[in-house]
């Protein structure tokens, strides 16, 4: 456990923890000494981060929760007494380009994406007050400004999910709230490993970022425990791209004849 980050005793709202960077953040808090509450709608991915935790030695509060459910949200906000940190990790993506897409289909990535995250800030803005230093951190893109082909919706709800954490760290600093967006490039999650199980997809996306590999959950998880911790206590309104470079390769992609080309 890092005393150095200074989180321990405090309690976490995480949600999407069932899987991918949801989990991670869960563990990584967790191992900080964090109590965890693991949000995610499917009970049996909940059950089996709070058990991991608890294996761990952590302390973990399973919540069986829709985030497109205002209903189900402020069940849980009830149950909760405190809250220090929200992390939104819930996601959803699709394929689709916008010209392509139907209003269902639209509505179905935002609800989950960005109005899910916004009713997350809503409900558990009062927790994050009365605590006297809370810290909202939401998981983006580097897709918020790349737009990405044949998946506009998802770029869209990851744009909105940037501006309204600023927006959040302008009306809530006062308050002793800041708000914070971490935007990953190239994950490996369960939400993403289909595509690396095609042909040499895994390789030559490695070979595509700088670092020489895609990113681990726990890359992220680590951005996000920083961005929680009073180590970061003067960043509010930032969005922390951990991408391993790859959003800085877009020159390498247009032929320059004289130039190693």
């Amino acid at each position: 456990m890092s005393q150095w980050l200074g989180l321990s005793g405090r309690t976490a709202v995480i949600t999407g923890a069932g899987g991918g960077i949801g989990k991670a953040v869960a563990l990584e808090l967790s191992a900080n000494g964090v109590h965890c509450n693991v949000l995610d709608r499917a009970s049996e991915l909940v059950d089996v981060t709070v058990a991991e935790i608890k294996k761990n030695g952590g302390q973990a509060t399973g919540h069986v929760c829709d985030v497109t459910d205002e209903a189900a949200i402020e069940a849980v906000a009830a149950s909760i007494k405190t809250c220090d940190i929200l992390v939104n990790a819930a996601g959803l993506v699709r394929p689709g380009a916008l010209a392509d897409l139907t209003t269902v289909e639209w509505n179905d990535l935002l609800k989950v994406n960005l109005t899910g995250y916004f009713l997350m800030a809503r409900t558990f803005t009062p927790h994050l007050i009365a605590s006297g230093n809370g810290s909202m951190i939401h998981i983006a893109s580097i897709s918020s400004t790349n737009p990405q082909g044949s998946s506009g919706a998802y770029s869209v709800s990851k744009a909105g999910v940037v501006v309204m954490s600023k927006q959040l760290a302008f009306e809530l600093g006062s308050k002793g709230v800041r708000s914070n967006t971490v935007s990953p490039g190239l994950v490996r999650t369960p939400m993403t490993e289909a595509y690396y199980q095609v042909g040499d997809v895994a390789q030559r996306r490695d070979a595509a970022v700088p670092v020489g590999r895609v990113a681990k959950p726990d890359d992220i998880a680590d951005v996000v425990t920083f961005l929680a911790s009073d180590r970061a206590r003067y960043i509010t309104g930032a969005d922390l791209v951990a991408d391993g470079g790859f959003s800085q390769t877009l020159m390498s992609s247009v032929p320059r004849p004289g130039f190693g080309d």
